[in-house]
């Protein structure tokens, strides 16, 4: 997998830093219609603590919000703007959230976003996670441009 994007360059399209950058490399872009991007899973994260100390595994919301981050690159890639520019993508909704599988320390989860439609700055993305090409998430994403 070649890389398209570095963490440097993603911090440039999301405002999210750690522990809440959850995009580590894109791999795939294509403006208007599709991204590819991961998350290595690390036992380091600090939500292993708790989530669950003896069973470690990540937590869906996390899984549903890496979902919506690779999105928000796939926007404002699209659109050519970035949160510098005084712009950014807000999670506006969820619908069709599956989990397939537990996501465990170790893993890499791959992100993928395909667009469905843009109305009135409210875009909609379809969405998948996977680890190892088997199904952990599938989820239905909508995002918000706003001006800051």
């Amino acid at each position: 997998m070649e890389t398209v994007l570095d963490i440097n360059e993603i911090k440039d399209y999301l405002p999210h830093r750690y522990p809440f950058l959850l995009v580590d490399r894109v791999v795939d872009i294509k403006p208007g219609e599709s991204i590819v991007g991961y998350k290595n899973i690390s036992i380091n994260e600090p939500f292993f603590n708790g989530h669950f100390p003896d069973h470690p595994i990540f937590p869906g919301v996390l899984i549903v919000e890496a979902m919506a981050q690779v999105a928000g690159v796939l926007g404002f890639v699209t659109t050519g703007k970035k949160p510098a520019d005084g712009y950014t993508y807000y999670l506006a909704g969820s619908d069709n959230v599956r989990f397939k599988r537990p996501v465990v320390p170790g893993d890499r989860l791959m992100l993928e976003a395909n667009f469905v439609a843009d109305k009135r700055g409210i875009w909609k993305f379809s969405c998948r996670a996977l680890v190892d090409d088997k199904l952990a998430c599938s989820a239905d994403i909508l995002t918000a441009e706003r001006q800051l």
